[in-house]
């Protein structure tokens, strides 16, 4: 019986080896004629973990990590094909504390299967929620995706039946689906998982997104950096359109819809939904004034819908399973699950899908294992460069969008970024101002020239130069690009600001003067 031994293709698994991890394997089993195949799958999502080997055995898959290509000869000395014992082996890699406290929907395929094999796909109830799409009408598929209380999962959090429901109705022969895979977020890598882990799971939600609208044609635009998933979402594309379940008949209905792959240059503003638009068009990416909204004329000045990857990727599991299913899961507003994405200083990074309700804390100390380096935890930041810093006082936040709004925080694209008591939270303060001079598409003046001003501002309170004064004009400040941006990047970034500055005001006191002068 040929034995399966698997080897992630992810990106973060490939940055630690994995390549040569799995030449190292074919390379045995040639030289040692074993009855073997490898397949090169998605990540678990355990990346202190990675490169990730498992093997299929009569109990389940056994996992060995993290693996070298020096190590391989001695698991295969060591009964690698059997899931014998050795000082690499994890045991049954769904036994794994990390992996077995998660609820997994929307990732359920990912790091199981062969990401590029669509057999595979439907061995694991891939196509059901399409098929299923397909046997109802457009408002029904609508008012399905809208009672599962589904919302945006790319950081505004609106609920994605709305956005639907508003092209459904919009009047206009040609209409889009753009899902937008810019993802650009410090700490955040659930997208790329998802295109190089399960790749069909984002197709059949774009499928079902055009028939549920009325459109015909979808765009994945995604950034220049992520090379594998664009290789990997490009062959999948192709995959399916010859098999039938993209183009002129949906599996063999009478709805049409293709998808094309696009890759912007790297702009973090492309993030932005009307600046992505404006991109995907071949213009500049700068932002766009709204109304008019893109559900009403968007790519072309057509009715188009702009989800984010884990929001279209969650589409085919409500179809599936139902929308009472999905809701079931989660809390107050927040219904579902959500890929937790923990990094920065952090024992146990990586990807933990859960429902809505569990509180900072127990993802940071509990899930996450504390800081890497052993000291304490100082703050979090989550959702991104533009997302609050959190101390440990807040730590009894729960996962939800209200609760964070609350504490004046944003949930963002649910990456988190973890620090220890060594940081220091006013040059935190001042990256955010930088980061939003240099992203800044400029069109408005708030964003453009409030961040520049900004770090100037910074600077002067880490000199001592007035401190009191000027940490008065930063607040100013951050009310002014809160207020009068005209999108989330200049409108976000008080965010970091004044967390830092109200959590952390021992961090904002004036350097001492030998620093200042340096």
């Amino acid at each position: 019986m040929t034995v399966t031994i698997f080897v992630p293709r992810d990106a973060a698994a490939l940055a630690l080896g994995a390549d040569r991890v799995a030449k190292a394997i074919a390379q045995e089993i040639d030289s040692r004629g074993l009855d073997a195949r490898l397949v090169r799958n998605g990540s678990r999502g355990m990346v202190w973990l990675e490169p990730l080997v498992e093997v299929e055995t009569d109990n389940g898959r056994v996992a060995y990590g993290p693996v070298k290509a020096g190590d391989v000869a001695g698991l295969f000395d060591a009964g690698l094909m059997q899931g014998g014992g050795h000082d690499l082996c994890l045991g049954l890699t769904e036994e794994i504390p990390f992996l077995r406290q998660q609820t997994r929907l929307t990732f359920a395929r990912c790091g199981i299967t062969d990401p590029l094999s669509l057999e595979d796909y439907q061995r694991h109830n891939g196509l059901v929620g399409l098929r299923n799409a397909i046997a109802m009408s457009q408002a029904e598929i609508v008012a399905q995706v809208t009672d599962s209380g589904l919302r945006g999962r790319g950081g505004a959090g609106f609920p994605t039946g709305i956005k639907w429901k508003t092209v459904m109705d919009a009047p206009g022969a040609q209409k889009y689906i753009v899902c937008n895979a810019d993802e650009g977020d410090s700490g955040t890598f659930a997208d790329r998982m998802i295109m190089e882990g399960d790749p069909f799971v984002l197709i059949e939600g774009m499928a079902i997104a055009g028939i549920a609208t009325g459109a015909a044609k979808g765009y994945v635009y995604t950034r220049s950096e992520y090379p594998h998933a664009i290789a990997t979402m490009t062959e999948a594309v192709e995959i399916a359109r010859a098999a039938g379940i993209l183009g002129p008949s949906v599996m063999g209905s009478a709805h049409a819809f293709d998808i094309e792959i696009r890759s912007g240059a790297g702009a973090y503003v492309c993030g932005e939904e009307t600046s992505l638009l404006n991109s995907l068009e071949g213009k500049r990416g700068t932002v766009r004034a709204k109304p008019p909204l893109p559900a009403l004329q968007g790519f072309l000045g057509r009715p188009t819908v702009v989800n984010n990857v884990i929001s279209l990727a969650s589409v085919p599991v409500i179809m599936e399973r139902g929308a009472e299913f999905y809701r079931d899961f989660g809390m107050g507003r927040s219904r579902g699950t959500i890929p937790i994405q923990i990094a920065g200083n952090v024992k146990h990074g990586g990807l933990f899908e859960t429902a809505f309700g569990l509180t900072l804390g127990q993802i940071i100390d509990d899930i996450g294992g504390g800081t890497a380096t052993g000291r304490p935890v100082k703050a979090v930041q989550v959702g991104g460069p533009l997302g609050a810093y959190f101390p440990r006082q807040l730590f009894d936040t729960p996962f939800d969008y209200e609760a964070f709004a609350e504490r004046g925080g944003l949930i963002g694209h649910a990456g988190i970024s973890v620090f220890d008591d060594s940081a220091d939270m006013l040059k935190q303060a001042r990256f955010a101002m930088e980061f939003c001079a240099i992203e800044s598409c400029g069109k408005c003046t708030p964003c453009r020239i409030g961040s520049t001003r900004g770090v100037e501002t910074v600077d002067k309170i880490r000199a001592g130069i007035e401190p009191d004064r000027n940490k008065v004009l930063l607040e100013d400040l951050c009310n002014t690009m809160k207020f009068g941006s005209l999108c989330a990047l200049g409108g976000f970034t008080p965010y970091p600001v004044m967390s830092a500055m109200n959590h952390f005001p021992e961090d904002f006191a004036p350097a001492p003067m030998e620093e200042a002068a340096e």
